[in-house]
């Protein structure tokens, strides 16, 4: 149990005043032997039992009144967090809010999103605990700001849903920042998510950084964890792959790829029907798909567009389910614009596969040019119509550096080979190490899969990474992110971190002597269009953005074109919809990690914040119960209780007086008259 006032609980030692009151009475009288009184005592021997039970009773009700009072004004809490409050009022109180799409997840029969519910909650609970200092770091920006109270939290702009993914490791960055910064007392951090996987990213290194980092704090530090956990069995969400714009002799048309994914369905003879409706700058339409199991993909679907309408907006949606936040999906089309690569290549042996790589289109549709050139020629390149540079030569300084830097932080994207005359020279902080032979081939143990360069298809299929076969490759110095590894641990692909754009190196070259990349060309292929993909979504006046990752845009000077209206000019990049930026048009979604994200295990949370002070509890969307209470009412009633039966305790036993019979006695003589006065003199005396 805990308590509001536990200082308070110091005066229980108080309950053994009915104890002292009667061992000090006991002293007030002294016991003499009196030869008279002796024939009582033995007649009470009779009645001594249960004469010692009910004093025994009687000071054990004294006591628990008196524990029930003391416990009473110390104010206990009935809640699922033992030990709440067991240090007194905290100094400066942290909520940490989890905004993510997943949030707004309703509960099964229930109006409330687990947003909602925990808003409602903490605001609730906070109030009754009290703190000196409010302060909130929401998920969209993670930065601290002061509150009033946690009543502030049902009503702030801040704490609304959010279409951007949430980052808890930097939240508990930016806590940890503003507890060092401020100087604060004993803080508590109070955590409200759902615990994705996604958005927790357990398996970053920053974890083990912030728990030293919050162990070394002087002031105490607890972590309170408002869970809600529960998936919702049967939600839909809705994912546009891809988006293209068709001219043909009758008019012009949109193809419209899309993907629906079903939560927690896990027999493949399970039928729905499911209404999609499309919206096409307003212009409405509707088409019905027959979903079996949990996956159905829907390929270029037609739709017809005005013939002058280069360039526009539009919006997929299905009916409302468990989550709306994963119902709707907003993307801009344009006229394809030619996609361009620049290659530098010192070996022309690997720079044929990498330029038909570039220059052979997957569609019809789009227009790709791919051209080799030296390193003397990039003054002449025209880097506004470049998507992709392939750089297999010795990596650039000078001029030729400031060029390419110039070149990613626009968007656009570059791959790194590595040439055979090795140079101390880096790039992004990165550098080539010697060369490594293995004639035999050395395998692929790991790749990335789930995202970047090498991720699976749309349908789920893996690409062949694992057939490769490389003979020889070059070693890799400085920070990177390994996006596939040899045996041993080797970094075959590598990204570089940056604000925008892509940074890559690949360790080894598409020639035959090096590699089976010109052989086994799928791998090659993909990873090259990828890329060429990313680069060219950079270019135009048309940009498909994910929510909060809009580095390289101003969003304070973006008009809102479609989406929702509650949301503020200044959250405009945390929100789901379209907004024009001057001629250019950009449509915001959530991440497709958001999409049918897996719930983080218990024993892996609790892993999180081993050897911190850690409470949790799990609540459910919809839940109006609090989840903390006063409970002082019922020890005074318990302690009215025990003074009821005090009294009634300490009342006289009801002595049965038997009736007066009367009798005709004789006149006594005056021996009997004698004898009589001496018995009323002893029972005077007694």
């Amino acid at each position: 149990m805990s308590f509001l006032q536990p200082l308070l609980l110091a005066g229980l030692p108080l309950i053994s005043l009915p104890i002292l009151i009667h061992l000090i009475n006991q002293r007030r009288f002294q016991t003499i032997r009196w030869g008279a009184m002796m024939f009582l005592l033995a007649a009470n021997r009779m009645s001594r039992g249960y004469a010692k039970l009910r004093q025994w009773l009687i000071l054990l009700f004294r006591t628990l009144a008196i524990a029930g009072l003391i416990v009473g004004v110390a104010r206990p809490l009935a809640s699922g967090w033992l030990g709440l409050t067991a240090g007194g009022r905290p100094d400066t109180t942290i909520v940490l809010l989890d905004r993510s799409p997943s949030m707004r997840q309703q509960g099964e029969g229930q109006v409330g999103t687990k947003l909602d519910t925990g808003r409602h909650q903490l605001a609730r609970s906070l109030s009754l605990l009290g703190s000196a200092k409010w302060v909130l770091i929401e998920s969209t920006t993670n930065t601290p700001r002061e509150i009033e109270s946690p009543d502030v939290l049902m009503n702030l702009p801040a704490t609304e849903p959010a279409s951007s993914s949430a980052d808890l490791p930097a939240m508990l960055q930016a806590a940890h920042d503003y507890i060092q910064a401020n100087k604060s007392g004993r803080t508590e951090i109070w955590i409200c998510s759902d615990i994705r996987a996604n958005d927790w990213n357990s398996e970053s290194g920053r974890w083990a950084t912030l728990r030293d980092a919050f162990l070394e704090l002087s002031q105490g530090v607890r972590f309170h964890l408002l869970a809600y956990p529960q998936a919702a069995s049967g939600n839909m969400s809705l994912r546009v792959t891809n988006v293209r714009r068709q001219q043909g002799s009758d008019g012009a048309e949109l193809l419209v790829s899309l993907k629906l994914t079903r939560e927690g369905v896990v027999d493949d003879a399970e039928k729905s029907t499911v209404p999609v409706s499309f919206e096409i700058e307003g212009a409405r339409s509707e088409f019905t798909v027959e979903m079996s199991g949990s996956q159905f993909e829907l390929k270029d679907h037609r739709i017809p567009i005005e013939r002058q309408k280069d360039r526009g907006w539009g919006k997929v949606s299905i009916p409302a389910d468990a989550n709306s936040a994963d119902n709707d999906f907003y993307f801009v089309f344009d006229q394809p614009a030619v996609r361009q690569t620049i290659i530098v290549a010192d070996d022309a042996n690997a720079a044929r596969p990498l330029q038909l790589s570039a220059a052979i289109s997957p569609d019809p549709a789009l227009k790709l040019a791919a051209e080799v050139l030296s390193v003397d020629q990039l003054p002449t390149v025209e880097w506004d119509q470049v998507s992709l540079v392939l750089w297999q030569a010795a990596l650039p300084d000078g001029p030729a550096a400031d060029a390419v830097q110039s070149f990613v932080d626009r968007g656009g994207q570059v791959v790194f080979f590595p040439t055979q005359g090795v140079t101390s020279t880096a790039f992004a902080g990165v550098s080539w190490q010697s060369w490594i032979e293995s004639p035999d081939g050395i395998a692929i143990e790991t790749w990335r899969g789930d995202q970047d360069l090498l991720a699976h298809t749309q349908s789920g299929a893996a690409l062949p990474v694992g057939q490769l076969q490389i003979r020889k490759h070059c070693g890799l110095s400085g920070e990177h992110i390994p996006l596939a590894t040899l045996k041993g641990g080797t970094p075959l692909l590598a990204r570089v971190t940056t604000n925008r754009g892509g940074v890559y190196f690949c360790a080894t070259t598409p020639a035959m002597a090096d590699s089976s990349l010109a052989e086994n060309g799928v791998v090659l292929y993909v990873l090259v269009q990828r890329a060429l993909a990313l680069g060219a979504a950079a270019l135009g006046n048309t940009r498909q953005l994910i929510s909060g990752d809009v580095s390289g845009e101003q969003p304070t000077a973006w008009q809102q074109v479609a989406g929702p209206p509650e949301a503020l000019s200044t959250e405009f990049a945390f929100h789901g919809g379209v907004y024009s930026a001057g001629e250019r048009l950009l449509a915001l979604n959530r991440a497709s990690a958001e999409d049918q994200a897996a719930v983080l295990a218990d024993g892996r949370v609790a892993e999180l914040f081993q050897g911190l002070d850690f409470a949790r509890v799990d609540d459910k969307a919809g839940n109006l119960a609090a989840l903390i209470q006063e409970i002082w009412r019922l020890f005074l009633v318990a302690m009215i209780i025990a003074l009821i039966v005090e009294a009634a305790l300490c009342l006289p036993r009801i002595q049965h007086i038997p009736p007066v019979t009367q009798v005709a006695f004789a006149e006594p003589t005056p021996k009997e008259t004698q004898i009589k006065d001496r018995t009323l003199i002893s029972a005077d005396l007694r």
